[in-house]
């Protein structure tokens, strides 16, 4: 299997978490013969400190872009 994920880690816990996830996701890619595209955006409050809205038009592009959404908390 080959995917893009794109990677939205969002606030608080979300940061502790998803990349943590993301090297489950890549240890079950190698095991397995997967492939694993992984891009990562601006979401919630670190997206309203850079770009003044909690979900900046990009990164909902590149959400749609992708084959799935890895998702911390917002």
């Amino acid at each position: 299997m080959k995917a893009k994920i794109v990677v939205l880690a969002g606030d608080g816990v979300g940061r502790e978490i998803v990349p943590e996830a993301v090297k489950v996701l890549k240890v079950i890619a190698e095991k397995y013969g997967h492939s694993f595209e992984f891009t990562s955006a601006d979401i919630g409050g670190q997206a309203i400190d850079k770009f003044g809205v909690p979900l900046p038009k990009d990164t909902l592009a590149l959400a749609k872009q992708s084959d799935a959404v890895l998702l911390g908390a917002v």
